[in-house]
């Protein structure tokens, strides 16, 4: 079976990039195949990081106060250039407000991961959200 591919991005200034690490090590411990693209990337960056890198996953980690305006310039340009958001999972992470949690869905985001979430709760949840998208795109 294949692994499951997921890419780790930091967009813009925000330089804490603690949390994305951890995470991605979890997630590379558990089995997925992880890219982690660094800190300062711009959403162009990150949408051709997936486009390119063919994930499975995106994980968008964010402790700037800038997720109402970056995520969905990820999204924007990952359609742009020519890769398909709906068959990816779009998940968000970081300092998130409950309050932005619905409109991000809307946007397209599938999961928001706030700290302190279980890291098996992150696991489960793109196991389920991938196996999910990959029904629907053979169906």
């Amino acid at each position: 079976m294949k692994k499951i591919r997921v890419l780790v991005a930091k967009i813009g200034l925000d330089g804490h990039d603690r949390g994305a690490k951890v995470v991605a090590r979890f997630l590379r411990d558990a089995g997925f195949e992880v890219i982690y693209t660094g800190l300062h990337r711009t959403p162009q960056e990150v949408a051709m990081a997936a486009i390119e890198e063919d994930v499975d996953v995106v994980g968008i980690s964010l402790h700037s106060g800038a997720h109402m305006t970056l995520v969905p310039k990820v999204i924007k340009y990952i359609k742009e250039y020519g890769g398909n958001p709906d068959e990816m999972v779009i998940v968000v992470g970081g300092i998130i407000p409950e309050d932005d949690f619905e409109e991000l869905m809307k946007m397209g985001v599938d999961g928001i991961f706030i700290p302190g979430t279980p890291i098996e709760e992150i696991i489960d949840f793109i196991k389920k959200k991938v196996a999910e998208k990959k029904k629907k795109t053979v169906a």
